[in-house]
């Protein structure tokens, strides 16, 4: 995995070292969004249904290519809080994009998909303690690396010359040991700078 990532990146430079010599490289942008949705799905080691919606952060950076086509990278942290005791699942994931775009007035939409992974953190506690700092009984913690695979559509509002606002909706399927992690639908909203 880690090669594969090393291996798109220097492709990825380069593409854009080669794209500013013919003057295909239009610039960049990047920024930060927030993020919600729902997500489900079956902890089979343990019989755990996990389900509810995630919060959390993260940011995306982009090479303009051209009139229509971004690359670049992406990472967020999301945490899916279970049983309302603090027990939680959280993700880490981040990768590699393309999307493609189109500008109609003040709109922007896109749409592309991302490639990458990550690390799930589940900690589950299904038994109260008996006092202050006692040991937890029926606790279960895992920490397991995926793969990612991230199709997203999205639309920005040209707020200003290089602020945008922009609304995403991707949904992410994490993939460990074969099997499909929790997953479902989750909606972005952030600001943009371009230059």
């Amino acid at each position: 995995m880690k090669r594969g990532a090393l291996a798109i990146l220097c492709l990825l430079m380069t593409t854009a070292a080669s794209a500013q010599e013919k003057k295909l490289l239009h610039g960049f942008d990047g920024g930060m969004m927030v993020h919600t949705g729902y997500l489900s799905g079956n902890l089979d080691a343990i019989g755990y249904q996990a389900k509810g919606a995630p919060m959390g952060i993260g940011g995306v950076i982009r090479l303009h290519l051209g009139e229509h086509v971004r690359i670049g990278g992406e990472g967020y942290v999301s945490t899916l809080h279970q049983r309302g005791n603090g027990s939680c699942l959280k993700y880490g994931w981040g990768g590699l994009l393309a999307d493609c775009y189109t500008v109609l007035g003040r709109f922007q939409p896109y749409a592309g998909l991302s490639l990458g992974g990550g690390a799930m953190t589940t900690l589950l506690m299904f038994e109260e303690p008996a006092s202050a700092w006692a040991p937890i009984g029926g606790t279960r913690y895992r920490k397991q690396g995926f793969m990612v695979i991230d199709p997203f559509v999205g639309c920005d509002f040209i707020v200003a010359g290089p602020m945008h606002l922009t609304c995403k909706v991707d949904y992410l399927c994490a993939f460990s040991e074969s099997k499909l992690l929790p997953h479902g639908p989750r909606v972005y909203i952030g600001f943009l700078f371009y230059h």
